[in-house]
């Protein structure tokens, strides 16, 4: 037996991240009971990305067009590349208005067990970008194991081609207190301490 279409619609909403069934369902009955103009635009909107936002051929992260606006600006600085794990480490570095260089989007990190090696990451086209141009790579990428082992391999193939390397500071939040910090956190703090 096939399944009402708002079931179907149900089970769409699950593939977003922390929606379960029951919050899928509440959007859906939301949608056709009080706004079924926006559920009509929200679909509109949602079949056009799916067609034209792509990859930035330069920096991989999405794109409408061939280069991103980040990576078509002439006001940003050639010499410093960020290397991030997704989009959102994008946006979110964008909104503290600091950094100036370029990106990098990996879209992931090395995990063998998951089949998700140096090629699919990109790492061949990072490594020629920055053969040229790049005297610094920022390695902005998580403190887990996957995290670790990609800024590791990422960091000696880029020192081998004589590119500075360096590394976001982990560690104590500002306005944190240190008795309520991890043990793990304290000890990068510690480790990445410098000198005033």
């Amino acid at each position: 037996m096939n399944k009402s279409i708002i079931a179907q619609l149900t089970e769409a909403f699950c593939c977003l991240p922390g929606v379960g069934p029951k919050s899928a369902q509440r959007m859906v009955l939301h949608l056709l009971e009080r706004d079924r103009e926006g559920g009509q635009h929200l679909s509109e909107c949602l079949a056009e990305a799916m067609l034209k936002v792509g990859h930035c051929e330069r920096c991989r992260n999405f794109s409408e067009a061939p280069l991103c606006e980040i990576c078509s600006s002439a006001r940003r600085d050639e010499s410093l590349v960020c290397v991030v794990e997704s989009p959102a480490d994008v946006l979110a570095i964008e909104q503290t208005g600091h950094y100036q260089g370029f990106y990098f989007v990996l879209m992931g990190n090395l995990s063998p067990i998951d089949g998700i090696g140096p090629t699919e990451l990109g790492i061949d086209r990072l490594l020629a970008r920055c053969d040229n141009d790049v005297n610094e790579v920022i390695m902005a990428l998580a403190s887990t194991v996957e995290g670790e082992a990609t800024t590791h391999y990422i960091s000696e193939a880029l020192k081998q081609q004589g590119v500075r390397v360096s590394r976001i500071a982990q560690g104590v939040p500002l306005g944190g207190e240190l008795e309520y910090i991890d043990g793990g956190t304290l000890s990068h703090a510690l480790n990445g301490r410098q000198t005033l």
